[in-house]
């Protein structure tokens, strides 16, 4: 978690060593990084149900299929994109698609 919060959220990791020593209440209070968090999590909300829907009609067989190609053309995106913040959210958001469809 510390060389996330380094390279994205340089503040937060800053404040988190000054309260080192102190609760662990509210080290973590910034409202990008709860944002991010909550983005992540609607993501696998709305891939679950386009993996319900698409493993219904086409079957586990087809929808393992594509979950296997998804993940391996997140990653041929992923090797292409330069700007860093932008590649964890389109890998988090494929990610969690990749995983809805194995479920």
């Amino acid at each position: 978690m510390d060389d996330f919060l380094k390279e994205f959220f340089p503040k937060i990791y800053r404040r988190k060593q000054a309260h080192l020593h102190k609760t662990d209440y509210c080290k973590y209070d910034n409202q990008l990084l709860t944002l991010f968090t909550s983005s992540l999590y609607f993501a696998g909300l709305v891939s679950t149900f386009g993996a319900s829907y698409f493993t219904r009609n086409k079957g586990r067989r087809a929808n393992i299929l594509v979950g296997a190609v998804s993940f391996f053309l997140g990653r041929a995106i992923n090797a292409g994109i330069q700007h860093l913040l932008m590649h964890l959210k389109i890998w988090m958001i494929l990610l969690q698609w990749c995983t809805c469809l194995q479920c």
